[in-house]
């Protein structure tokens, strides 16, 4: 058995058989994470002393990181007592997950390819979540992971907003056979994708496609927070102009930026890529925070990008939505 210690001095115990980001759960301590099988980013942080090893192959992580002692939580497990640079999350008010029937309650088509799609919790199910966090919806034997696309209000209805993909089995289920009143479980919630109390001169959301949803339900969630954050501008992408369906977003007013990376002649407003636009209109992100949240592409361009022009690593928080072998 080894001892993992944190920067703050909060120390847990973990065997060699069971990764660091289990081994904090079952001690209670709370640690960024997202996808928990080594595809995204989110759950990474720098090891100071010791030495792990990998449950599985990843490719996330660059060479010149891993020599710098970046690994990811959800996939490495100690050969010896660790010391991690990082902080735990458990201050925050964050519920353990677990499952819960839920039925459809809304299917609206907002786009050729994109629904916008409610459920509804028995009435005692009292269900809160912090807003950016995300849920497992299970249809039979198929399970998917979605972010809520809206703000706790303790009402047991959550909305999400789903992308068709192709040959996707769920996609299947969404787009050509859901209709209200179907019966589904739901387990969460679920990631650490969540606004930190840690007070910033500017809030920089960055959205891919339906990566926006999160990012919808912590602004909706905003609007009742006593907390004062700086300014907040909000980058949403897409390929087109119709997967942009949304007019606006609260906190934002004339801060929230649409881009298109393939316009069309009628398209007037920003085009290329979110992280290059945001680039185009701050040259200084020092006291900024940015959420990312969307394809895996956009968010380790991003974060290189930014860090780049003043942004601390610790101030890039994402989210990856990364599809299902």
């Amino acid at each position: 058995m080894f001892e993992i210690k944190l920067k703050s001095g909060k120390h847990f115990k973990c065997d060699e058989s069971t990764t660091i980001l289990d081994a904090a759960k079952n001690a209670g301590v709370l640690l960024e994470y997202s996808c928990m099988n080594a595809r995204c980013r989110s759950c990474s942080v720098q090891l100071t002393e010791g030495s792990i090893i990998n449950a599985l192959d990843e490719n996330v992580l660059t060479p010149q990181e891993r020599e710098k002692g970046w690994i990811l939580t959800c996939n490495s497990k100690p050969k010896s007592d660790l010391v991690l640079n990082v902080e735990d999350l458990g201050g925050y008010n964050i519920v353990e997950p677990r499952t819960l029937p839920c039925k459809v309650n809304i299917i609206e088509k907002v786009s050729k390819d994109i629904i916008k799609m409610e459920v509804r919790l028995p009435p005692n199910a009292n269900f809160n979540f912090l807003e950016g966090q995300y849920v497992d919806l299970i249809k039979d034997n198929i399970k998917r992971s979605y972010s809520i696309a809206i703000a706790n209000k303790g009402d047991n209805h959550l909305e999400f907003i789903i992308k068709n993909y192709e040959k996707g089995v769920m996609s299947n289920y969404w787009f050509n056979q859901a209709k209200k009143d179907d019966l589904l479980r739901l387990n969460g919630p679920l990631g650490t994708f969540f606004l930190r109390n840690k007070v910033y001169k500017r809030i920089i959301f960055l959205a891919t496609g339906t990566g926006i949803a999160p990012v919808k339900s912590i602004l909706q969630g905003l609007e009742n927070s006593k907390v004062k954050h700086g300014e907040i501008l909000v980058f949403w992408g897409a390929r087109y102009q119709e997967q942009l369906f949304l007019d606006n977003l609260p906190k934002v007013r004339d801060k929230f930026f649409k881009v298109v990376s393939r316009p069309n002649s009628e398209w007037g407003g920003e085009t290329g890529y979110i992280q290059d636009v945001l680039c185009s209109k701050l040259d200084n992100l020092v006291n900024c925070a940015v959420y990312a949240c969307g394809s895996n592409e956009m968010i380790e361009s991003a974060r290189n990008l930014l860090t780049g022009k003043g942004l601390k690593e610790e101030d890039f928080y994402s989210d990856a939505f990364v599809s299902s072998n």
